[in-house]
């Protein structure tokens, strides 16, 4: 079992996930803010997994994670919080977390987001590959795995296809095919002025990952019948074509 740090000011949700957490067995610590999840953790040697909120008073989450991967680079840090958009989940992933919870979460979500972050290998503080893709190991305990050559014309629109890995071990993986339609292709284009977008089928694979990430942000479940139809170009869209087109 797991010696598992809660960071969070709420005393509920550290309660929650200690009772949670405890039940199967792990040992957990807890801290009311960054500061003192700071002086628990140490250099990180002897907690296995930090659960981290955000939105504290004093030190904000992303903080306090940028200083715990200074003392530890391969620390497992799962973000929680009740705000904020996937944006900020990006912003967490490219900054070393393991994982992102958004809230509510359920006790069956929790738990398998915490047997998720255990078994996964540390990101060693960060992603910082350079790839054009989306870059979440997980997001609510879900990890998205792209298949290579995955673009399927399907008649006015390119279907991408992904694996998705519930937190569930009952429920195992799911195949998900996010449709972008022609028209969302050209409003990108029309957006960058770019005819012929940084990646080639590699950038539309990602801004369809990228859709895919956000859904299971805001649901926490795979899309019913592993089909996800891309119907506008988002703002949160722009912001990631941006990111990628802008750098």
């Amino acid at each position: 079992m797991a010696r598992v740090l809660i960071v969070d000011d709420e005393t509920n949700i550290r309660t929650m996930i200690r009772i949670t957490l405890e039940q199967q067995g792990h040992t957990v610590l807890t801290a009311a803010d960054g500061n003192e999840g700071l002086d628990k953790f140490g250099d990180g040697t002897d907690v296995d997994l930090v659960l981290l909120d955000q939105r504290m008073p004093g030190l904000e989450g992303i903080t306090v994670l940028k200083q715990m991967l200074y003392q530890q680079p391969v620390a497992r840090i799962i973000m929680i919080t009740a705000f904020g958009t996937v944006d900020l989940a990006v912003e967490a992933m490219k900054a070393g977390a393991t994982d992102f919870l958004r809230k509510p979460f359920t006790t069956d979500t929790l738990r398998g987001a915490v047997a998720t972050a255990l078994a996964s290998r540390p990101a060693g503080g960060g992603q910082g590959s350079g790839r054009i893709t989306f870059g979440v190991t997980t997001i609510n305990g879900y990890r998205i795995e792209s298949q290579l050559n995955a673009g399927v014309n399907m008649g006015g629109s390119m279907g991408y296809a992904f694996t998705v890995l519930s937190p569930s071990a009952d429920a195992g993986s799911k195949s998900c095919t996010v449709v972008l339609p022609d028209f969302v292709a050209e409003l990108v284009k029309a957006h960058t002025d770019i005819e012929e977008l940084p990646g080639g089928p590699r950038f539309w694979q990602a801004l369809c990952e990228e859709v895919l990430a956000n859904y299971l942000y805001q649901n926490a479940e795979v899309p019913p019948d592993g089909l996800l139809n891309v119907e506008d170009f988002t703002a949160g869209m722009r912001r990631w074509v941006d990111s990628v087109v802008v750098g």
